[in-house]
């Protein structure tokens, strides 16, 4: 279980009376929630497919996760990453023993993906689709109802659904009057394209530094889960994530990737206003970043907006 906490500092800068805490799933093995996912794939998998092995496709993070539940329960993982993917997330995936396989951008991964499930029989653990994956990630609304009685919004970054989808699925069935808000970056608006047309779309292009939510399309088991359980999503833009990760290691001494900036961006920016005076729990969802990289993109300066 990771911790829940009272964020003092966020709660100084936006003012009004709003109250804001943070579920730190960055704390979680492998540095993001995508463990949970991965572990409750592969335990729902017969010994006869262990025994073949699995694959997954990631820019770094569920690549990560699947490589360590693949070691956790004692098969072999071949995943597929992006080329352009963070070196220390692909040297992270072979460190838990997994091969990985580069691919130039997140489609042609997906179609490397293919490959390797048909021709080898490896088990595709899929990044945000399916039961296995909303149940994984049900348990981070689980461990927040559980952890803390105060927060009438969750706000929860999207990518392809599969950790809001789980969330909401949870924190609506327990705080069925609770808010839950998605936040997508601009240049990865694949949920908000697909919520406004009533079916799961695809977007042509990644256009985002925060490559953890950049899902080309969604599908239809967490896609359904949105469009039942979560409230509204919200829009930042990559300058936004850039000073909430410089806002977030400057007031609160942590160094996270721009995924995991994307609900703090959204309440210091699109949803400061109208959230005002409320109960506020932001979801934290990964830290695989190299200190160069987190150098690069990170904006430091005294303002949080």
């Amino acid at each position: 279980m990771t911790p829940v906490i009272r964020c003092a500092a966020i709660e100084q800068a936006i003012g009004g009376g709003t109250r804001v805490f943070a579920k730190l799933e960055f704390l979680q093995r492998t540095g993001t929630f995508k463990a949970r996912a991965a572990l409750a794939t592969l335990y729902s998998l017969s010994a006869e497919q262990l025994a073949i092995g699995v694959t997954a496709v990631s820019a770094g993070n569920h690549a990560i996760a699947t490589a360590y539940a693949a070691q956790a329960v004692g098969t072999s993982a071949k995943v597929v990453m992006i080329r352009s993917a963070n070196p220390a997330r692909i040297e992270a995936c072979q460190s838990f023993g997994a091969e990985v396989v580069l691919a130039d951008d997140v489609h042609q991964a997906f179609d490397i993906a293919e490959r390797i499930q048909d021709d080898e029989g490896r088990y595709f653990v899929h990044p945000f689709e399916g039961p296995a994956v909303a149940t994984g990630t049900g348990i981070v609304g689980l461990e927040i109802c559980e952890q803390c009685d105060e927060f009438d919004t969750v706000i929860v970054p999207v990518g392809g659904g599969g950790l809001i989808g789980g969330i909401a699925n949870v924190v609506k069935r327990l705080r069925p009057a609770c808010e839950v808000i998605g936040v997508e970056p601009e240049g990865a608006d694949t949920m908000h394209r697909s919520l406004a047309s009533g079916e799961p779309m695809r977007i042509d292009k990644v256009r985002t530094i925060a490559d953890s939510l950049g899902a080309p399309f969604a599908l239809p088991y967490s896609f359904g889960l949105c469009q039942l359980h979560v409230d509204r999503l919200a829009m930042v833009t990559d300058m936004q994530l850039r000073r909430a990760m410089g806002y977030l290691f400057r007031a609160m001494k942590i160094a996270v990737e721009p995924a995991c900036a994307a609900s703090t961006a959204a309440l210091l920016g699109p949803l400061r206003n109208e959230l005002t005076g409320k109960r506020v729990m932001l979801v934290m969802c990964g830290s695989n970043i190299d200190w160069t990289t987190f150098e690069e993109q990170a904006i430091f300066n005294d303002s949080p907006d």
